[in-house]
């Protein structure tokens, strides 16, 4: 890590920031696209976004919803309690989903916190800070048009042999204004290729560092098949090399990382070293954490940069102890926190690792912060429907 404040402030520069948010892929909740309130009584439909039944549940999490939009939800967290298959993983996701586009959903379950590598509570605190996003916007220089020629040129290998080397690129880009031939440094061509760019096709290229990114088919092209798989895009307006707001949204969790990392020379033995052996997992350090947190305040107090408290979901919280829920307090107070989601299929059991009977297997302090929401078995109509 670096020491000083500027060095710091090299942390969000987000070309260098890759998100480690999981794929999106059609699972066992990817049809939930939302809670399902009517907007003028703003209580839950029987049949509505992807739901069906659950409607007590669901007009409850609306209300939570409402209050985190007020504000007014700083400290607490909620508790889904209900039997295995009621719908306590959609409602949290859907309360997400309620809360904006691009809000992150982290979920988790209680036993993931007992690893032989890492602490208990770094377990918790990574989650925590992979469910509050950040939406980085940035101005940048960037090249961008339909690409109209792209012709790599060879010379002779430089190191003998009858291999050819190659020297540069020649890619000419279109826009409504006019048309630019632009020389490119070989290592850009991987970039291209990476992103199968071919004539036709729109993309942007950042001046600075010469990354590529392939926005979708020139739309004039849409009428050459009836079935197309691609995605068009207008034909991009103004001059080819332009001054743009390049807006990015990575998780602090992806700010950790991102300088966890040794940054080796390129070509450095340790940095080989490094790649070709699987490292364990490390901790971050709370120093690091606290010189990153400085320097997205910076930023949002700039306006570069927007906070976007997501959703974490805890399941089977009764599978966490004491030592994590006494943790969960000072994270829930945190001026950095998502809104946490517990849920649970346990009634009145034991605290684990105590001989502490508890409502629903959590401690009596934190049960006095959750808002409790119940969720019931489906009835047979509902199950038909």
């Amino acid at each position: 890590m670096k020491d000083t404040r500027e060095d710091s402030v090299k942390v969000m520069k987000i070309e260098e920031v890759k998100s480690t948010a999981r794929k999106q892929r059609v699972a066992a909740h990817s049809h939930v696209k939302g809670l399902g309130l009517d907007p003028d009584s703003h209580l839950a439909k029987s049949h509505a976004c992807g739901f069906i039944g659950q409607v007590d549940a669901r007009t409850a999490a609306g209300i939570v919803v409402d209050l985190v939009q007020l504000k007014k939800m700083a400290g607490r967290a909620v508790l889904l309690a209900g039997p295995p298959g009621t719908g306590k993983t959609a409602i949290a996701l859907a309360m997400a989903q309620e809360l904006g586009d691009k809000v992150p959903f982290c979920p988790m379950v209680g036993s993931e916190v007992y690893s032989a590598e890492v602490k208990k509570t770094e377990v918790l605190m990574e989650n925590f800070r992979r469910a509050i996003g950040l939406r980085v916007k940035e101005k940048k220089e960037v090249y961008e048009g339909e690409v109209t020629e792209l012709a790599p040129l060879e010379t002779e290998n430089p190191l003998g042999g009858y291999g050819k080397a190659l020297s540069h690129v020649l890619l000419t880009l279109k826009t409504t204004k006019g048309t630019k031939q632009l020389k490119l440094d070989p290592s850009i061509y991987d970039g291209l290729l990476k992103q199968k760019v071919e004539a036709g096709d729109v993309i942007h290229i950042e001046a600075n560092t010469g990354s590529v990114k392939r926005l979708g088919r020139c739309d004039a092209y849409a009428a050459e098949f009836d079935l197309e798989a691609d995605e068009f895009v207008p034909l991009p307006k103004g001059d080819v090399h332009k001054t743009k707001e390049v807006v990015q949204d990575v998780t602090l969790h992806d700010l950790d990382m991102a300088n966890a990392r040794p940054q080796g020379q390129q070509g450095d033995m340790l940095s080989l070293l490094g790649q070709m052996i699987k490292p364990k997992k490390s901790e971050i350090t709370d120093r690091l954490r606290s010189e990153i947190n400085k320097v997205v305040n910076d930023y949002i107090d700039q306006g570069i940069a927007e906070l976007l408290p997501g959703v974490l979901f805890i399941d089977e919280v009764h599978m966490l102890d004491l030592e994590c829920f006494t943790y969960l307090h000072r994270a829930l107070e945190s001026t950095i926190s998502p809104i946490v989601v517990f849920a649970t299929n346990r009634g009145r059991c034991k605290v684990r690792g105590t001989d502490m009977i508890a409502t629903h297997g959590v401690p009596s302090e934190m049960l006095d912060r959750v808002l409790m929401i119940q969720t019931k078995p489906y009835t047979p109509d509902e199950i038909n429907d």
